[in-house]
């Protein structure tokens, strides 16, 4: 199991990686793992003003459908339409060209809640 020191990580199995303002976010190597062969994504709708924890998709596997939360607040800019028509790449390269949205926050003051790569181990 990979986790990125260089990220930040949601008790819920989300990545996120601050780029130019915004957080760039997808669903860690572990719970790619758990979840097994992804066959579906359902993602969030661009333009849509997301919560922190609030559901913004799911993941359909051969084995479960999981719900996908918002890791900060604020306006989902960006989703990764290749999962559309690859949701393979959730479990080929999670870090990667799987990647699930990007967000405009809103509180630079939600990162502090979410964890480092040790943490996170610890977690798990």
């Amino acid at each position: 199991m990979h986790i990125p020191e260089d990220l930040l990580y949601t008790p819920e199995h989300f990545w996120v990686r601050k780029e130019n303002g915004t957080a760039l976010c997808g669903i860690t190597d572990y719970a790619q793992g758990e979840l097994g062969d992804v066959v579906f994504v359902e993602l969030p709708k661009v333009g849509a003003k997301v919560r922190k924890g609030e559901r913004i998709g799911d993941v359909e596997s051969i084995k479960t459908v999981s719900n996908l939360y918002a890791p900060l607040s604020g306006e989902i800019v960006a989703v990764n339409d290749a999962l559309r028509e690859h949701p393979e790449l959730l479990n080929q390269d999670p870090y990667g060209k799987g990647w699930i949205c990007r967000v405009q926050y809103e509180d630079e003051g939600e990162w502090s809640a979410l964890l480092d790569a040790s943490a996170y181990r610890k977690l798990l």
